[in-house]
């Protein structure tokens, strides 16, 4: 009989899961939390339901998971009518006590507390309990309020800093994974420098960089491309806008932004150069970018504050001519694709050793007509910071 077992992709090994569950528990204790209640609909931000479960919601169906302080979690997805089999499957769920399950969709308005319903059942067990919501901003209000009204003797508190405060902190499982998020990265920027040719759209450019990354255990992911002529700004654009066919003299612009086996996220970004030199204004540009990164990098240091480093780097591109960065230039990423902490001036945070760092500067220049950019990420170590890319930062010509 065939084991299902061997349909398996890349998993989190069961004694990671338990020293998630583990941490969690200890801080539920110190907080007198009952339960966890987690819910999402998507992957690219939804990372916290995979890190407890090694499953994530996909396609906007919502999933939940209710977790004990002591007892096994539950989960609740879109599924069938009971006794229908509910995902995950029960030989692959750990951890898992309660598979529910009924058929809502956040389209269908009468079937918007279904699930709520069914978590209800499950959070009603103790009496007047203290439930700790994560990621509240994730939580329809539909579900929120159906919670509320069902439980009017429970305590309702934000767990979300709690638990990203253990989550954001990596394991050496989890760094090896986020490592070879980053090979598979820049295996892809080998596989386009071998396929972007003149002709070719944007879109197609977008398709081969999903093709590899999918093919060699990508199961999600961003890739923004944009072309056009040396000379002009050339910042990496969405699908919608890359119909667009490749010329000689062109500039293309590319963000990796896939996970990998594992789940877990880095990015990189490069830009291509087709048939022609870079202009001494893009090689500038990305001269300064790369400048700018190494300037965030030497400061990724644990006790450090991202207002600092994030002034530090708006003062550097400023005094070579280049406009600052007005949303992120640098963040957290793990299972989820923007995690705590920014490199901000509004982050609470200070750095610790062990966090996962994306840096991205751009450097653009409208008075030249000239954008440029350089992505990597970075392990924070005790001393430093350790680079997860290998690929050269330089201007990759075709």
């Amino acid at each position: 009989m065939e084991d299902p077992k061997q349909r398996l992709t890349t998993c989190i090994s069961t004694a990671e899961l338990e020293r998630r569950w583990k941490g969690t528990r200890e801080m539920m204790r110190e907080k007198r939390i009952d339960y966890l209640v987690i819910q999402n609909q998507e992957e690219y931000l939804g990372g916290t339901v995979r890190w407890f479960t090694d499953f994530t919601a996909r396609h906007q169906f919502p999933m939940t998971v209710i977790f004990p302080v002591d007892d096994e979690m539950t989960t609740i997805n879109c599924g069938g009518d009971p006794p229908a089999p509910q995902f995950p499957p029960e030989w692959a769920a750990r951890g898992v006590k309660n598979r529910l399950g009924a058929p809502y969709f956040p389209t269908l308005q009468y079937t918007a507390t279904y699930d709520a319903e069914l978590a209800v059942g499950v959070l009603k067990e103790k009496k007047k309990p203290t439930i700790g919501l994560v990621e509240k901003t994730f939580i329809p209000i539909t579900f929120y309020e159906h919670l509320v009204k069902h439980l009017p003797d429970a305590t309702f508190v934000d767990a979300t800093e709690w638990v990203d405060e253990i989550k954001v902190i990596k394991s050496p499982e989890e760094i090896a994974l986020i490592k070879g998020t980053a090979a598979l990265q820049d295996a892809t920027l080998d596989h386009l420098k071998r396929t972007i040719r003149p002709g070719m759209k944007d879109y197609e450019v977008y398709a081969e960089a999903h093709y590899f990354a999918s093919k060699h255990g990508s199961e999600r992911g961003i890739v923004l491309v944009n072309s056009g002529p040396l000379g002009t700004m050339v910042p990496f654009d969405v699908y919608h806008f890359q119909n667009r066919p490749i010329q000689v003299g062109d500039q293309v612009s590319v963000l990796i932004e896939v996970n990998g086996p594992g789940g877990f996220y880095t990015e990189v970004m490069r830009i291509f150069v087709v048939g022609r030199k870079p202009t001494q204004e893009l090689q500038d540009a990305f001269a300064i970018a790369v400048e700018a990164q190494k300037l965030t990098v030497s400061q990724l240091k644990p006790g450090a504050d991202p207002k600092e480093i994030w002034d530090a780097n708006g003062n550097f591109l400023k005094k070579n001519g280049y406009a600052p960065p007005n949303r992120l230039y640098a963040h957290g990423q793990g299972l989820p694709l923007v995690e705590r902490p920014t490199i901000r001036y509004n982050e609470t945070w200070k750095l610790k050793e062990g966090m996962n760092i994306t840096v991205h500067p751009q450097a653009p220049k409208r008075d030249k007509n000239v954008w440029a950019i350089v992505c990597d990420n970075f392990i924070i170590r005790k001393d430093g910071a350790e680079p997860c890319h290998k690929y050269p930062q330089q201007l990759i010509e075709i």
